[in-house]
């Protein structure tokens, strides 16, 4: 149980502080920057790898729980906990923005079909880092949260103009519920299982062993 309960917590932080920092970029005027944006994401993340890392694995990601059951680095009977544990952390942020910032949803700025290149792309290269700096299911060490939360940021800072980086099913699956708002809803669902599942056959033919 703890384990859900982790994925819970780590994924209400990671939306309450992401979309957060979103809505309050667009109240404020501009107050937080595109910057600002890229840095929450990555740091957020990194901050609950270090938090709850070592408990769940910090996947905190539907794409990525579906990348680590895909080469049995994560049983079956755990998956679904995981991604429901997501889910409804997502959808708790989503709920506590919307009582007290209102309808306020992000829009991709780009075509569907670049948003939908941009995140399959961007969340191959994220799952390619964190299968080569995780121990089985679990993004921990050192470097582990610098290096996911490093790629997080920087994917954010070029890609988010266009797509908003989401690279997350549940960090956008709540938002849009909440919002009501589900233009090109479909692209944030599909892109990121997609470059989560192309990202482990190239994982693994980096490694000889075929682990």
């Amino acid at each position: 149980m703890s384990k859900y309960i982790a994925e819970l917590i780590g994924t209400f932080a990671l939306v309450f502080a992401g979309t957060g920092a979103i809505i309050i970029n667009d109240v404020s005027g501009g107050a937080v920057t595109h910057v600002g944006i890229a840095a929450t994401f990555g740091l957020i993340v990194m901050a609950m790898i270090y938090a709850v890392g070592d408990v769940s694995g910090a996947h905190l990601n539907p794409a990525v729980t579906l990348a680590f059951w895909l080469p049995r680095r994560l049983p079956g009977r755990c998956a679904m906990g995981y991604v429901a544990s997501q889910i409804t952390g997502g959808f708790v942020a989503s709920l506590l923005l919307w009582s007290m910032f209102g309808n306020r949803a992000a829009l991709p700025a780009g075509s569907a079909w670049q948003s939908l290149v941009l995140e399959c792309v961007m969340t191959g290269l994220l799952m390619f880092v964190i299968l080569n700096v995780s121990t089985g299911p679990k993004e921990i060490g050192v470097m582990a949260g610098i290096a996911v939360g490093g790629v997080i940021g920087l994917e954010a800072m070029f890609g988010g103009p266009i797509s908003g980086a989401s690279m997350n099913p549940a960090r956008s699956l709540a938002p849009a519920i909440v919002s009501g708002e589900f233009h090109a809803l479909w692209v944030y669902l599909l892109a990121p299982v997609l470059g989560a599942v192309i990202a482990v056959p190239l994982w693994r033919l980096t490694r000889a062993s075929g682990v």
